[in-house]
């Protein structure tokens, strides 16, 4: 009975992710203590169960269709770590944004796919299988990535400590997945380990609104005097990732499945791994980690409203394909 319960619970946390966490934000905003606890190694820990999260998911079937499928998630990585970093770093320059905002939002830029953008993917009737195996190979490119192409943009104007960012990011992805899928290969064949996994969509959702919450609690009060700027930036740098990963997927032929599981990928990020780093390697400069907060919070919510688009466009031109049919079969009699 209580493990029912906590699966509903699970289940209505990942169907509602983004006013779940929309609504911790603005709650913590006003109660900064709530969540004054998540800081330093803890938000680190929790960053890290969200990983394990996403391990304890993966099968071996998983890496079997990375590799049955190089040629798709070869398209996926290189438009996941180009066309989000260049888009970070052409926002930057072209809208003037101060040095902190413009180093979060490539921050977030560099880093991987987002785990929601499974869900998302799923919602709007995509390709499930690509987006893990894109989401898994971003995952385990970052560690190497990420620090490269965040000295490289960055690296000019900021003192980036690649190797101890690489070190973080092997220590929040790499080992807590890696982790979750011996698990999940240990014990996956148990009733009992199937229902637990079950409930870990939730435990995700919840370790984002508290990572979330840490960022706000500390830095909330600096919103308002750069709130609206981080945001454009924020939501300039998600929509064109979402309308950049379509056109690369239509580039690529792909079929409409793939071309809307690159949309979310690509346009997705790992916003809670770009917060965690922020506050571990930039302390001086609040604005990257609320740049990171601020996307954690907005491609929740606009991943779930993308899918609903995407949705109402099947239902739009289905009706119209029935109206049509209807025309012909009327002019036919």
């Amino acid at each position: 009975m209580m493990m029912r319960a906590m699966q509903s619970v699970s289940a209505w946390l990942a169907k509602w992710t983004p006013l779940f966490v929309a609504l911790v934000a603005v709650g913590t905003y006003f109660a900064p203590g709530t969540f004054a606890w998540v800081r330093g190694d803890v938000q680190t820990a929790v960053l890290g169960v969200i990983m394990l999260t996403m391990g304890m998911t993966l099968r071996a079937e998983d890496f079997r269709i990375l590799f049955s499928r190089p040629w798709d998630m070869a398209i996926g990585a290189l438009a996941q770590y180009t066309l989000m970093p260049s888009i970070a770093w052409a926002l930057v320059h072209l809208m003037g944004l101060p040095k902190a905002v413009g180093v979060g939002l490539m921050l977030v830029g560099c880093c991987p796919g987002g785990v929601s953008s499974n869900i998302m993917s799923f919602l709007c009737k995509g390709d499930v299988a690509f987006s893990v195996g894109m989401t898994t190979v971003s995952t385990l490119a970052a560690p190497f990535v990420t620090p490269l192409l965040m000295l490289w943009l960055a690296g000019e104007n900021i003192d980036v400590d690649a190797v101890g960012m690489f070190k973080s990011i092997l220590m929040v992805t790499l080992l807590p997945v890696a982790g979750g899928f011996a698990l999940n290969a240990a014990f996956g064949s148990r009733d009992a380990w199937r229902e637990t996994v079950k409930v870990m969509p939730g435990v995700a959702v919840l370790c984002l609104a508290c990572i979330v919450g840490g960022v706000v609690s500390a830095h909330g009060a600096r919103f308002a005097s750069s709130g609206w700027l981080v945001f454009a930036g924020v939501l300039l740098h998600n929509s064109l990732g979402y309308v950049l990963g379509y056109a690369t997927g239509a580039a690529a032929r792909f079929n409409k499945a793939k071309r809307r599981t690159v949309s979310i990928e690509v346009g997705m990020q790992n916003a809670g791994l770009a917060t965690v780093l922020a506050g571990r390697h930039f302390p001086s400069m609040p604005e990257v980690a609320i740049a990171s907060a601020v996307s954690c919070v907005w491609h929740s919510v606009s991943g779930a409203l993308l899918a609903g688009v995407f949705n109402a466009a099947d239902s739009l031109f289905g009706i119209q394909r029935v109206k049509t049919q209807l025309s012909k079969g009327r002019k036919n009699g």
